[in-house]
């Protein structure tokens, strides 16, 4: 699989490695951009495979509590200022509210529902919106928590949509905003160790494994002690990739990890707070922007001027 140019500069964004080791890692694993993260962790260069890379589309990731449902949505814009404005926010709070009354199956469901207020379908109220505000504008994508104690977080107006739930029998509000507080801050892959696939963690035992055959010091130790050594350092991956084992950022309020915090909190309340399950959404998340050579297109029409 070939690479260009821009895989070199997303792999270094992902990485903070040097544009020549980042191109040395494509080669080396024909162009696969998770397996060239690996290949510099074992190297050695990258301390940990980040997702800063992904170019961030428009629009906004949306969180409510509707009549204790949990709701988390993300519709997007062409642009940030189309996403700003009163018309397009009224849209998604809306739509979560369709969400919440009408549990849509998926996507296509929702577009068929009926829009809240409105003898019209959400399909035919958003063709009127693109209208109106002149923008193609999509829902990607939706969830929720029809049961348990949900709390919701919006962060920075939409770039981060967080839904966390939670089994309570007290007022765990502030529990659950700070704990999704944390989500949107440190985005961890899974939510407790107990929950980590076998799969991810013999790659990650095989990435430590083979950083100690690459360093001078630890290359001549023998494979099981160097397989034990590997077993040891999990905890700093849990503790890294876990919500419930990662450090606790509110710092002024505990110090610890976030299972120490919601258990702390919960004592301080006088009940029990479990945490359940989360959804975390974070705007343009995976989706490709076409890149403009703004170089380019000044010179294509400086060309076509000319014609």
């Amino acid at each position: 699989m070939a690479f260009t140019a821009l895989d070199v500069k997303k792999l270094r964004e992902m990485t903070n490695v040097g544009m020549m080791d980042c191109k040395a890692a494509l080669a080396a694993t024909d162009g696969d951009m998770d397996k060239a993260v690996d290949w510099l962790r074992e190297k050695g260069l990258a301390k940990a495979a980040k997702k800063a890379g992904r170019i961030a589309a428009e629009g906004v990731a949306y969180a409510a509590v509707i009549d204790g449902v949990g709701v988390v949505i993300e519709v997007n814009s062409e642009t940030d200022f189309a996403a700003k404005t009163d018309s397009f926010m009224d849209l998604v709070k809306n739509l979560a509210t369709v969400v919440a009354t009408d549990a849509p199956a998926d996507v296509e469901a929702l577009k068929a529902c009926k829009y809240p207020n409105s003898n019209l379908t959400v399909t035919e109220i958003m063709q009127e919106k693109v209208m109106s505000i002149g923008e193609n504008m999509q829902i990607r994508r939706f969830d929720r928590f029809a049961t348990g104690t949900n709390v919701a977080y919006v962060h920075m107006g939409g770039t981060h949509g967080v839904l966390v739930n939670l089994d309570t029998d007290v007022d765990a509000t502030e529990i659950g905003k700070n704990v999704a507080m944390q989500i949107a801050a440190m985005n961890p892959k899974y939510w407790d160790k107990d929950q980590v696939p076998q799969e991810d963690v013999d790659k990650e035992l095989a990435v430590q494994v083979a950083l100690m055959d690459n360093d001078p010091k630890m290359a001549s130790k023998p494979a099981a002690v160097k397989e034990k050594i590997a077993a040891g350092k999990m905890s700093a991956f849990f503790k890294e990739s876990c919500l419930l084992q990662q450090d606790f950022v509110r710092s002024d309020l505990f110090k610890g990890d976030v299972a120490g915090y919601i258990a702390d909190a919960a004592k301080k309340l006088g009940g029990s707070v479990k945490f359940v399950d989360a959804i975390h959404y974070i705007k343009g998340e995976g989706i490709e922007k076409k890149e403009d050579n703004f170089a380019e297109e000044v010179a294509a029409q400086i060309a076509n001027a000319g014609k």
